[in-house]
């Protein structure tokens, strides 16, 4: 994929090298060590410290980062800045470029699109949807309209699932940049309303129809990319492909357990990831991404 030189999103937020997402270093306010002190010798502030601690617990953040005893060096008065590798920083100007790429794409085509923002993270991070590690993937929080990526799942990517290339990476980005989509035109609040008011079953019919609507969307992405910039490359598209194969349902059960549960897909087979996404190139056309009225997926 063409890349270099190009522009570069300005919706980003570094932050890796930052304790659960939070700011460098810097340890605890001089203000706010002295009220929790304070706070410390009487009977009510134990009760609010107490609460605060349950309450950050269940949030994914360590309550001992309040005065940075946790054991993350980030916390600390003197801790260095973070650096990243080449490597590292090539795949962070990367994904901007490809931000840029999506903002102008769905600006074209929805009128008063909301851009999203992209958080660069290692490690742990937190979002408006809960505390995240780099294990959980890449994923977009809805509620702070948000895409959370830790730059080491695309080295996870390559390694362990057999999906290389930068538009094998793309197409992470902009599956997700899909999921902002849905949450514009309202999808994904309706999918989410029907959490315990039908089964577990019924609901990951819905879930994996919401998945691979983000999967089409990409396509939509991917075809009016190529559009306006001429950006793909030889075998671009062959790595996008493998990649959506790569993250079917039922290529991850097979690899993780040795057998297969449709009852329990929530993303979609292989065969209907990549069948979705190719719709999505070959069409570039928004009507044809209705995956909930869909009878064969």
């Amino acid at each position: 994929m063409k890349y270099r030189g190009r522009r570069q999103s300005s919706n980003i937020d570094d932050r890796r090298g930052m304790r659960g997402g939070g700011g460098r270093g810097g340890g605890m306010n001089p203000v706010m060590l002295f009220y929790l002190v304070r706070m410390l010798f009487s009977k009510k502030g134990l009760i609010i410290l107490g609460i605060l601690a349950v309450v950050m617990y269940f949030a994914g953040i360590n309550p001992l980062s309040l005065i940075g005893l946790d054991g993350d060096p980030s916390t600390n008065l003197s801790s260095q800045p973070y650096e990243a590798s080449p490597g590292e920083q090539q795949l962070a100007e990367f994904s901007a470029v490809v931000l840029a790429d999506t903002e102008n794409v769905w600006n074209e085509l929805i009128e008063g699109y909301r851009e999203p923002t992209l958080v660069l993270f290692s490690g742990t991070v937190s979002s408006a949807c809960g505390g995240a590690s780099s294990a959980s993937g890449p994923f977009y929080c809805p509620a702070d309209e948000k895409l959370y990526i830790d730059l080491s799942f695309f080295a996870d990517m390559e390694k362990q699932l057999g999906a290389p290339g930068d538009f094998a990476q793309a197409y992470v980005i902009a599956h997700e940049v899909g999921h902002h989509i849905q949450k514009l035109m309202g999808t994904t609040d309706k999918v989410q309303s029907l959490r315990g008011k039908i089964s577990d079953k019924e609901y990951n019919e819905y879930s994996v129809r919401l998945e691979l609507q983000a999967d089409f969307l990409a396509g939509v992405w991917a075809h009016h990319t190529q559009r306006m910039h001429q950006t793909l490359e030889s075998g671009d598209m062959e790595e996008a492909l493998q990649t959506a194969s790569a993250i079917g349902d039922d290529r991850l059960q097979k690899q993780s357990t040795g057998r297969v549960v449709p009852d329990a897909f929530t993303h979609g087979t292989s065969a209907q990831r990549v069948r979705w996404f190719k719709k999505g190139y070959e069409t570039g056309d928004l009507s044809q991404g209705d995956t909930f009225g869909a009878t064969d997926l």
